[in-house]
């Protein structure tokens, strides 16, 4: 019996270095993949969260968006004017 198959998810440092992008593959579908050293674990791969699919806005977020752009206080003038106005104060 192998190393790979006593333990499928726990490897040594060693053998991991052999087998890196196959574990990577395991880890990505979903395997927990441990790498050991001298028996312990030390290290666990897994996907990145950067992989995750952003979250959808729902009708109960955008409610709460609009909520608390009501709330604020107006500005008294369009955008055009306001910008006009910080551009002609910088001069």
């Amino acid at each position: 019996m192998t190393i790979f198959e006593a333990a499928m998810s726990s490897y040594p440092i060693a053998k991991a270095k052999e087998q890196l992008s196959r574990l990577i593959d395991e880890a990505l579908a979903g395997e927990t993949v441990t790498i050991t050293r001298h028996g312990k674990p030390v290290v666990e791969l897994r996907p990145s969260k950067s992989d995750e699919a952003p979250k959808r806005m729902t009708k109960a977020d955008l409610e709460w968006l609009r909520k608390r752009r009501d709330a604020l206080p107006p500005l008294g003038e369009d955008a055009v004017a306001l910008i006009r106005r910080m551009r002609d104060e910088e001069e």
